[in-house]
């Protein structure tokens, strides 16, 4: 059957509209991983035939050789969540030594094919791909969907495995699109700190708070937004998120919250929904297999044992059974998930055989009829028991870790004593199939994770056994070896593929370093892995909170009694990155970088040397030193640079940079072009390259100062299309600092320049929203600043800026920022890019004063302005300084001289006659004429 774009597949609650890759279920998508709707797609192509595996593993995987579990896993997915086996239909079956079939009825239906837009709507959510279907708690979704609106606040209760994270995952995802503003997921199973919840928020709103009252901070972004957020397992951080959610609530009037817990918030507002077990047949009832398996327990168990056991069909005889195993579980779904997945081993009767045993001490021992929290623990000791020696030791291991892990990783944290790496595989498929390790199936790779009950339940085993140290140690080597590995993969990688695959890290990496840098942890490991984990907290721009880490490491290194000058360089120069971006070029900035430069000359490190210059030039151009940053460039020829490329590249890149804020527009532009040109030809442009003290990607920042470069040379229509190149390619890899850059120095400002002051308006509030989102003050303070100018706000921030390159950027887009300080500049000549509009703003001061003395030394200056104007190359500048001294001579009655002088250089300019500053020319020329004419 050959799929059309314009049919629909029906089967079962399904419809598969191919040409958009989309399931619906009602009114529903289904969220596949694109290998599960491969697979789908095949087998519907299919339907009725049986599809080898290795037709699926070339047609899925066509450019990449995998092996049989990646293809076992995807399938387990895929039947999982289209609900194979739920109240006994089967979609999809396994034929023994052949591979797949698709088995359900289905039929086409022409439809006209389904746009994207009109399933996803707005969409915007963290919330995890559905890996099983809904079993029994429609109702409880369906209520929790009515109740939200009005209550806002709901805490979803229960105990531990009773599915309280798949009831309101599921109620969220039913209302994807109601909320404006989206839905956000926390989950606090990772977070042990009550101090750290707020921080989480915020990194998943996309905000980066300053210090002082995170809180109120938060509340106040979200004042105006209208927002799900859902809180997952809340129960060990009760107090902080009660806090956490009443704070939000009264700021916040169109935020609703759900959370779920063990046990009630005790929150002013909260709306309390109590989540009891599966339905289960009464004891005494007789009851037909139709009647039976209308019972929630009872489907949920028999489809999990489908899914673990293929070949498992219920018989009429066993349905008693199957009803006992349901009720002394209490209709627990985890526990049913365990004991389903032991179907294969003992079969019916040998697993309620072994649950009444296991049962009957715990009853015994308690003297009642266990509670549901005693049934689970009991559940997962039964379970736990049933495990080899081998299978025992890994569930204990895997617990250390918080986040999704690959088999490599699992591997490495469980390869020691009693393990040998050869039995890791089996044993962790073994987990798998008996739900004690569920599986993430990514596009590229498989992830195993964790329940957060059955973690605990893991670490708990290891403490017992003290295997904890000896674990965590290799779970933090497994963390160095991974961001080792990210490392020399960061230059060859594209971005987005680089992040999506070692961004899942993040949370181990928090946790190895939150341990190893107290003093009971390895701290010699935890330095390497601070050190290592940087392109990480780089890329995610996660400056501020590495910076928290790299202070702490930097501490215990100069306490260790032998020092390492080459890790501490590596510290120094992260720290100076850190400091420069949320503090600016402060004291610690420069000293970070002087430091590391020193270290790299102890080592012999030409490298770290040029990182180190590189940073510090950043720091002098940033406070208006562009000499000294001129001569910094000068340095990169002693370090014999030449013989490396990228290494020559990224220098020559630094030196347009120096070049053009001190004033040479012609030498900037020539190596800025040559710059882009190699890029090109090397590969480089739209790729991210690294590696010097300040990040931002390579050909975002070329490309921002040949725009900046461009437009003073009197080309505004090319500088802003080349500003619009730099901002693309920023927010197409999405890097934070990078769009700050590029925003904060060409974007915003050339607009502005231009008179588009509607787009500058909307790349400020771009600009903003970046910076506060990254922790970048620097750009955020300048953003502040052009907001007076941009927005005519009060910002607010001082007045007149404080000194340096954003000082001369105001004198700019405002003359009124001129003083006596930025004219000190301009007179000694260290002002460099902007100091003829400082001359040229200081004699339009004088000018309106009207007194004839003050026009007399007015005209001087401007002559001035016109004179360092002509010698920088910059047009743009020689044409406002001509304009200026023009209306004066206007004034007094020089048309002629003013004519000749501003003609000319009108003339020069061969684009871009709608800008403000070419209009106010044409106009003057019009009222002047031509003498000759006349």
């Amino acid at each position: 059957m050959t799929l059309s774009i314009e049919q629909a597949v029906h089967f079962g609650p399904y419809r598969v509209y191919p040409g958009q890759r989309l399931v619906m279920e009602a009114e529903q998508p289904l969220r596949l991983g694109r290998r599960a709707m491969d697979i789908l797609l095949i087998l519907l192509e299919h339907a009725g035939n049986v599809v080898s595996k290795q037709q699926l593993m070339d047609q899925v995987w066509p450019d990449t050789v995998v092996e049989e579990i990646n293809l076992r896993v995807h399938m387990a997915a895929l039947r999982k969540a289209l609900g194979d086996g739920q109240a006994g239909q089967r979609y999809i079956v396994t034929v023994a030594q052949r591979g797949y079939s698709f088995v359900a009825p289905l039929f086409l239906e022409q439809v006209q094919p389904l746009s994207p837009g009109d399933a996803v709507q707005n969409r915007r959510h963290n919330l995890p791909l559905r890996s099983t279907r809904l079993i029994g708690r429609q109702a409880m979704v369906d209520s929790l969907m009515t109740h939200l609106p009005r209550q806002r606040f709901i805490t979803l209760v229960g105990p531990g495995g009773i599915g309280k994270t798949t009831v309101a995952l599921s109620a969220a995802e039913q209302l994807l699109g109601r909320y404006r503003d989206g839905i956000r997921l926390l989950d606090l199973a990772p977070i042990n700190d009550p101090r750290m919840i707020v921080g989480h928020l915020a990194a998943l709103l996309e905000l980066s708070l300053h210090d002082g009252e995170p809180l109120n901070s938060l509340a106040l972004f979200l004042r105006g937004r209208q927002m799900l957020l859902v809180i997952d397992n809340c129960e060990h951080l009760i107090d902080s998120v009660a806090l956490l959610c009443e704070t939000l609530l009264r700021g916040a009037p169109q935020l609703h919250i759900l959370a779920t817990s063990r046990e009630s918030l005790r929150a002013e507002g909260e709306f309390v929904q109590r989540l009891e077990s599966l339905d289960c047949p009464p004891p005494i009832a007789v009851l037909d297999r139709a009647q039976a398996l209308s019972f929630s327990a009872l489907q949920l168990f028999i489809e999990r044992a489908m899914a673990s056991h293929d070949s498992f069909e219920p018989s009429d005889e066993e349905l008693p059974l199957l009803i006992e195993i349901c009720r002394r579980l209490d209709g627990i779904p985890l526990a049913l998930e365990l004991a389903a997945a032991q179907v294969a081993n003992l079969g019916v009767e040998g697993l309620l055989a072994q649950l009444q045993d296991s049962f009957r001490l715990l009853t015994h021992c308690s003297q009642a009829t266990p509670g549901r929290h005693q049934t689970l623990r009991a559940t997962l000791d039964w379970s736990f028991k049933l495990l080899s020696a081998c299978e025992q030791t890994c569930l204990r291991r895997l617990g250390v870790f918080r986040g999704g892990f690959t088999l490599d990783s699992a591997a490495a944290v469980i390869v020691g004593h009693q393990i040998a790496p050869r039995e890791v595989f089996g044993s962790v498929t073994q987990l798998v199939a008996k739900s004690l390790l569920s599986v993430e199936v990514g596009d590229e790779e498989v992830f195993y994770r964790l329940l957060d009950t059955t973690r605990h339940y893991a670490l708990d085993k290891l403490e017992q056994a003290d295997e904890l140290p000896a674990t965590r140690q290799r779970h933090t080597e497994r963390c160095l070896a991974l961001m080792q590995q990210a490392q020399a993969d960061w230059e060859q990688t594209p971005t987005v593929l680089w992040i999506e695959r070692y961004a899942r890290s993040l949370e181990d990496i928090r946790a190895a370093l939150d341990w190893g840098l107290n003093a009971q942890g390895p701290q010699a490991l935890a330095l390497r892995l601070t050190a290592a984990s940087t392109p990480l907290w780089q890329e995610l721009s996660l400056l501020k909170e590495h910076g928290g880490y790299v202070r702490k490491a930097l501490a215990l290194l100069d306490a260790a009694p032998e020092p390492c000058p080459r890790l501490k360089m590596t510290l120094k120069l992260a720290l100076g990155s850190a400091c420069y971006h949320v503090q600016g070029g402060t004291a610690q900035t420069i000293g970070a970088f002087v430091t590391a430069r020193s270290l790299a000359r102890q080592c012999n490190d030409v490298i770290g040397e040029l990182r180190a210059i590189s940073g510090h030039m950043a720091v002098n151009l940033s406070r208006g030193h562009y000499q000294m940053a001129l001569e910094q460039t000068r340095q990169f020829d002693q370090l014999g640079l030449h013989g490396d490329p990228a290494l020559s590249l990224s220098t020559q890149r630094l030196r347009v940079l120096a070049l053009h804020f001190s004033g040479d527009q012609a030498r900037a532009r020539l190596n800025a072009e040559e710059v882009i040109q190699r890029m090109a030809h090397s590969g480089h442009l739209n790729r991210f390259t690294h590696g010097f003290g300040v990040q931002y990607d390579q050909s975002v920042a070329a490309l921002t100062i040949l725009a900046r470069i461009l437009w003073i040379q009197g080309q505004p229509e090319r500088a802003w299309r080349t500003a619009k190149q730099a901002m693309d390619i920023a927010l197409q890899i999405n890097h934070g600092t990078s769009i700050c850059y590029t925003l904060a120095l060409a974007g915003c400002l050339i607009a502005q320049y231009n008179g588009d002051h509607q787009t500058a308006r909307q790349l400020l509030r771009l600009l903003l929203e970046q910076a506060q989102k990254h922790s970048v003050v620097l750009f955020y303070t300048w953003a502040q600043h052009y907001a007076q100018v941009i927005d005519g706000t009060d910002a607010q921030v001082p007045q007149r800026p404080g000194v340096g390159l954003i000082k001369d950027i105001m004198v700019t887009l405002d003359g009124a920022f001129v003083d006596d300080d930025l004219l000190e500049r301009a007179d000694n000549g260290v002002a460099g890019w902007s100091t003829a509009e400082i001359l040229r703003a200081r004699a339009d001061a004088l000018l309106a004063q009207g007194c004839p003395v003050k026009n007399d030394t007015a005209e001087s200056v401007l002559l001035k302005a016109l004179d360092v104007a002509q010698a920088q190359g910059a047009l743009a500048w020689e044409l406002r300084s001509a304009l200026s001294l023009a209306r004066l001579w206007q004034r007094q009655g020089r048309q002629r001289q003013a004519f000749e002088l501003l003609m000319p250089v009108y003339q020069r300019f061969t684009e871009g006659h709608g800008t403000p500053d070419l209009m106010a020319v044409g106009v003057l020329l019009g009222e002047l004429k031509d003498p000759l004419l006349l």
